[in-house]
């Protein structure tokens, strides 16, 4: 059993190294891509050389983290099969599919108009130049579409049934897998919040440019693409994020709970703006879940449920089954401890249904299959020894969230000041505060990726324990390995994540300070 739980816990940390890294690449892509893309349309439309060099600018930036993002994304897809290959086997039908298609569609797209985006300047025609460059941009979105149709299937899995003669779940409805709430949020939230990345990054190394006082009408063409790109990008990421509130509100309440350190919901729920949990508490016991907090009156309820009175469940209602419409009325009746005993009961019946089926009592499997049936939501619930089981970490779902929101916040408010800095020039540039806001810019630019990173952090650690939400806990979806294996292997790949990430950064730097003492209003 403790190597059992250390196999679970290194194989978890060396799936969540290999996202985040992963994942530092991806959302400069994203954005980047698009505002490259509206660069060289400008430099089609107007002829204007110094949109060219611009254009070529940030193309390059693009070219490094899109090639270092392409190395980190490989390696995160092959740890499904060699860390976690009963999950793989369980819903490969399933999972397979998306991932399949962005291999074969997305990527194949981008590799493709990619090479023509960087060395065909010279040998296709313009217009087929910059469809290429769209295409690159669209390509990447592409592929993140189907990355994240997989994921938002492990957070709510629709259109499928489960084979009991196969032991897998097959997929019935691929339409309900691609357009499932989960999934349509999910993908707007992700790739604008990338809108929003990029526009912060473009912000940030064009001020760092005008500090160095080099190419100064270069710095303030990419803030205004950049900051358009951003703030459009935020502001939508926003309205998304209140899309994915009510989405797991539906389907994943405890994660619900849980980025509010709620424990004993109500109506018309107040939302904490700002607080410090006590670590001490626990469900079920009679401690105050804040050590302090500044909350908002009927915050969560709307959030939740766009009704100020609605009632939102804690962790303690979820646990004990209890929930309550407007009027009072309680639903929803099925306890943790009653899912544990369904789970297992649906775990039962699959035993039995193949022992009938190996004496070929055909009346039998029918029976057993049809209770398999009517418990399978809470299959896997039959794993857990205890509903406590079923709470994910609180406290670093609680805060991750709550720095996401703040930065949230803060990125819009400076993303607007940008643009306002760009268009108002003869301003900007005698103003005693201009030094002090480029000087934030370039802070900001790290402050946007922690944003992102907490947005990553909330979604996957907010539905622990589940590898599969209420169907597979991560204790049995991992591979048959050893811990030491995943210990080595996690070393490895920290080594390798880490001297890439630094290979980035030194020629990404190195290319900005470069660049920047070229004439970036002439292009070469």
């Amino acid at each position: 059993m403790e190597n059992l739980i250390s196999v679970i816990d290194w194989s978890r940390a060396q799936f969540a190294l290999t996202a985040i890294y992963h994942w530092l690449f991806v959302p400069l892509t994203l954005g980047l891509g698009i505002i490259i893309a509206i660069m060289e349309t400008i430099y089609y439309r107007t002829k204007d050389q110094k949109w060219l060099a611009t254009t070529k600018f940030w193309m390059t930036l693009f070219g490094v983290n899109f090639a270092i993002g392409v190395a980190t994304g490989i390696i995160l897809e092959f740890e499904f099969g060699t860390n976690w290959s009963n999950y793989s086997w369980f819903v490969g039908d399933i999972f397979g599919a998306p991932l399949a298609i962005e291999g074969i569609l997305a990527f194949f797209m981008e590799s493709t108009f990619i090479a023509v985006m960087f060395f065909g300047w010279k040998k296709v025609g313009p217009k087929f130049h910059l469809a290429s460059t769209w295409l690159t941009a669209i390509g990447a979105s592409i592929s993140a579409l189907w990355i994240l149709v997989a994921n938002a299937w492990m957070q709510h899995p629709v259109g499928m049934e489960f084979n009991p003669d196969t032991m897998r779940n097959e997929m019935v409805d691929f339409w309900a897998v691609v357009s499932s709430p989960m999934a349509v949020n999910k993908f707007f939230h992700t790739v604008l919040s990338g809108w929003t990345l990029a526009g912060v990054f473009v912000v940030g190394v064009s001020s760092w440019m005008l500090l160095k006082k080099r190419n100064a009408n270069h710095c303030y063409r990419s803030m205004r693409v950049g900051g358009w790109i951003g703030t459009i990008g935020i502001i939508l990421t926003l309205a998304t994020g209140d899309g994915s509130a009510v989405t797991v509100a539906r389907h994943q309440p405890m994660k619900l709970a849980a980025m509010e350190g709620l424990y004993d919901g109500a109506h018309g729920q107040e939302i904490v703006a700002f607080g410090i949990l006590n670590h001490d508490k626990r469900p079920g016991d009679n401690t105050e879940p804040y050590l302090f907090d500044i909350s908002i009156p009927y915050g969560l309820s709307i959030l939740a449920t766009h009704d100020a009175n609605a009632f939102v469940p804690g962790v303690n209602d979820l646990i004990n089954g209890i929930s309550f419409t407007p009027q009072g009325d309680t639903i929803n009746t099925v306890s943790y401890a009653e899912r544990i005993a369904k789970g297992k009961e649906a775990q039962t019946s699959l035993e039995k249904y193949h022992k009938a089926k190996q004496n070929g009592d055909t009346a039998a499997m029918e029976s057993h299959a049809n209770e398999l049936k009517a418990n399978f939501n809470y299959f896997g619930y039959g794993y857990l020894n205890s509903p406590e089981e079923a709470v994910p970490n609180i406290p670093l779902t609680f805060y991750t969230f709550h720095i996401m929101v703040i930065l949230g916040g803060y990125l819009l408010l400076f993303l607007i000041a940008a643009l306002l800095f760009a268009y108002k020039r003869e301003i900007t540039e005698k103003a005693r505060w201009a030094n002090l806001f480029q000087r934030l810019a370039i802070i900001t630019i790290p402050l946007v990726y922690i944003c992102s990173i907490c947005g990553w952090v909330v979604a996957e650690v907010g539905r622990q324990p589940w590898t599969i939400q209420d169907l597979m806990p991560n204790s049995v979806a991992i591979s048959d390995i050893s811990a030491g294996y995943v210990q080595t292997t996690f070393v490895i790949f920290a080594i390798i994540f880490t001297a890439l990430l630094a290979a980035d950064i030194c020629i990404i730097t190195k290319q900005i300070s470069k660049k920047s003492k070229e004439n970036l209003d002439t292009a070469k």
